[in-house]
Formats: C-alpha cells, structure tokens, sequence
C-alpha cells in the first residue's frame, strides 16, 4: 500500500502537482526525499505544518506514516 501526500496552496505551487504516492511507512526524512529538495526545504520552516491522518502533529519530525495514511503539507495562513 501507499502514503498519499497532498502539496497545498503554494507548497503545490512549488512542487508542480498537488498529490504524490508513495510506498509506506513514511517517516519524516522519507518524507522529505519523496518532495524534492524545494518543498523539503520549506517543510523545515517552523511555520509550515504537517497533518497526518487529519491530525496536525504537534512535532513534525515525529512523523509516523503507515500505509493507507494521507499526510497534508500546510503551508502558513494568512488573511483576516
């Protein structure tokens, strides 16, 4: 089975697709070889988040995807 990772707002700007698969278990240095060193680059940015089966985790460098997960790249929010 695979991991699905979703790029949003300019994060999939950046990577050039808004979804990637991979095989699983996913941990957070899979995760940043799989997006490429321009998406990984912006994921050690303190202000872009990482969610994991519909729960943003708290430490993102504690990563745990099993197969079947869906791991979302949040980048910062703006607006008012």
């Amino acid at each position: 089975m695979t991991v699905t990772i979703l790029f949003l707002g300019p994060l999939r700007d950046l990577a050039g697709k808004q979804l990637l698969e991979v095989e699983g278990p996913l941990d957070w240095s899979g995760l940043l070889e799989a997006v490429g060193p321009d998406v990984a680059e912006q994921l050690g940015e303190q202000r872009v988040n990482v969610a994991c089966a519909g729960k943003v985790l708290s430490d993102k460098t504690r990563l745990n995807a099993e197969d079947g997960d869906e791991v979302a790249l949040l980048p910062p929010v703006s607006g008012g």
